[in-house]
C-alpha cells in the first residue's frame, strides 16, 4: 500500500465535531485519522477485538499534524491513509485529509507502536498484519 492507493474512509462533518467559530475543532482531525486507521485494519479482515483478545494491541506513540485549511460543518471529506515505514513492533502512516475538492486540509504522521495490552512493551507486528499493511 502507498500514497497512489492508499486506504481511504469517507468522514462528513457533524455539528458535535465543530467549535465556537463553526470550524472542525483540532482534536476532531486526530479522531478522523483514528477511525480511518481503524477501518484500514478492518478492511484487511483484522478484528481489533481478536488481536486484544490474542495480547496484540497498537497504541500511538507520536502524532505529527500540519493543520492547513478549516473543515466547516456538512463537509464531506475523505482520510487517506497509507504506512510510510515499519519496523518490528511500529508502524508509521502518512494520513491526509481531502475535501471535495481535492484541497488538503490537514495531514498527519502518525506512529504506532505494538504492544502487550497488560504489559504495554513492545512486541513483534503479527505477519499477517505486517504482510497485507506492507503490500
Amino acid at each position: 500500500m502507498t500514497e497512489d492507493n492508499a486506504f481511504e474512509w469517507p468522514i462528513t462533518v457533524y455539528y458535535e465535531d465543530t467549535d465556537v467559530g463553526g470550524l472542525v475543532y483540532h482534536a476532531n482531525y486526530i479522531k478522523f485519522f483514528e477511525r480511518s486507521r481503524t477501518e484500514l485494519f478492518r478492511s484487511l479482515g483484522v478484528s481489533l477485538n481478536d488481536l486484544f483478545a490474542d495480547k496484540v494491541s497498537f497504541v500511538v506513540r507520536r502524532i505529527e499534524a500540519d493543520y492547513l485549511k478549516g473543515a466547516k460543518l456538512d463537509d464531506q471529506l475523505i482520510v487517506k491513509t497509507w504506512p510510510q515505514s515499519w519496523r518490528r513492533a511500529s508502524i508509521e502512516f502518512c494520513q491526509v485529509l481531502v475535501n471535495t475538492h481535492g484541497q488538503t486540509l490537514c495531514k498527519a504522521v502518525i506512529q504506532v507502536a505494538c504492544v502487550h495490552p497488560d504489559t504495554l512493551k513492545p512486541i513483534k507486528i503479527p505477519e499477517n498484519i505486517m504482510s497485507e499493511i506492507t503490500k
